[in-house]
């Protein structure tokens, strides 16, 4: 049974938070931990939106903290498919912090997770194909299909040179 295409956007995810104290660290920064988790959830979100199924995070290839988050700032996650294979899905996740006092929103972290889709018998199992609609789609995609290809050239690597 050949499974339904969906769109990039059918599983786009924008979730929202308020950093409060239990969140930073004794100088009102959030904790990068704290991001990481959000990031994860909403990498998570986006993946199941997708495969309407059970996930797990199965790595991360990239994470990058550009600028802090403080408390009372309210965080925006981004999180969209950029690829899929068999039974597997790169999600984007893009994460700013606004200024609630003054509106300036800034770009403060991002990451690409890969994320596994489970059946009920706690296997990998087929995703969907996804349907790559717009330019910005396309790039995405294919950035996450070069970010795959190096990831196997480093694998090959490493099994090679020990």
């Amino acid at each position: 049974m050949e499974m339904q295409a969906k769109k990039v956007a059918d599983s786009r995810v924008t979730m929202t938070q308020v950093m409060s104290p239990q969140d930073a660290n004794l100088y009102g920064n959030v904790h990068g931990g704290v991001i990481m988790k959000l990031i994860d959830v909403a990498a998570a979100v986006a993946a199941v939106r997708h495969c309407l199924g059970n996930v797990v995070t199965a790595s991360v290839e990239r994470l990058d903290l550009h600028e802090p988050i403080f408390i009372g700032n309210l965080v925006t996650l981004k999180a969209s498919l950029n690829m899929v294979g068999r039974t597997s899905m790169e999600i984007g996740v893009r994460v700013e912090a606004e200024n609630l006092r003054t509106g300036e929103i800034r770009w403060t972290a991002s990451a690409y997770l890969t994320l596994v889709a489970l059946g009920q018998d706690g296997r990998p199992t087929p995703v969907p194909p996804l349907v790559l609609e717009t330019e910005q789609d396309l790039r995405r995609n294919c950035e996450a299909k070069l970010r795959r290809e190096a990831r196997e050239h480093a694998k090959d690597r490493a099994r090679t040179s020990c």
